[in-house]
């Protein structure tokens, strides 16, 4: 018989491997056999990606990181989910509270994979300034930016 810190143990390996698919399927049968909170966020970065239901995904997460604020992979999976969604901002920042938490060689990955910020368009207004927001799109676009 198969425990299930087993399973979750393999499921994190196949998600490490980029094996989504097969990770779902193991922490659902790691769920079957003990709840576990703490695994709620595997799963639900699982869910995302695999059945594309990128809210349950999130709430799933945060109902993980309310339960253990200090786990970083909690933030980590999270960011993955918002990166999906499109959310670049909340990511950056969900990695870096990850990184206050404590660091991994995955979130710097990421971290390095997502890049630094450029500066905005207009330095004289605010990075969330409209202007600064759509102009910057637009030279990105156009690519030259």
């Amino acid at each position: 018989m198969v425990n299930s810190e087993k399973l979750y143990a393999q499921a994190l390996e196949a998600i490490a491997g980029k094996e989504t698919q097969s990770a779902l399927s193991l922490l659902e049968r790691a769920l079957r056999l003990s709840d576990n909170h703490a695994w709620h966020s595997s799963l639900g970065l699982c869910i995302a990606k695999e059945r594309g239901q990128l809210k349950k995904g999130r709430d799933l997460c945060g109902n993980s990181l309310a339960l253990e604020p200090e786990n970083p992979l909690h933030y980590l999976n999270l960011a993955k989910i918002q990166l999906m969604s499109g959310h670049k901002t909340e990511a950056l920042e969900l990695l870096r509270e990850a990184m206050s938490k404590g660091e991994s060689a995955e979130i710097v990955d990421l971290l390095g994979a997502i890049g630094p910020r450029k500066p905005p368009v207009f330095a004289f207004l605010s990075r969330d300034n409209p202007l600064n927001k759509w102009v910057g799109l637009l030279l990105h676009r156009i690519r030259l930016r």
